[in-house]
């Protein structure tokens, strides 16, 4: 139990002074695709609070990207088509 909450708090970082986690380490906690998760908050939004998600800004996820520097962060740079 001890290991599976370590490897739990590894995908909680901190951006814009708050705790957040990214939308594929939620997806795949839940066993689904991001963008189905995406699809599910936005058809339910009465049902999160206002502040419950935000997208990072170009220099947001950059340094987000150089502070963990992990192929986890390329395959989302993909996703989002800022690298090749």
């Amino acid at each position: 139990m001890r290991k599976k909450c370590f490897e739990f708090v590894r995908i909680i970082y901190f951006i814009r002074g708050q705790k957040v986690m990214v939308d594929c380490d939620i997806a795949e906690l839940y066993g689904v695709e991001t963008k189905r998760l995406k699809e599910a908050v936005r058809r339910n939004l009465d049902r999160f609070p206002e502040d419950f998600m935000f997208e990072m800004n170009e220099d947001e996820f950059e340094n987000w990207r150089t502070q963990f520097a992990s192929s986890k962060s390329d395959q989302i740079l993909k996703k989002m088509n800022l690298i090749g």
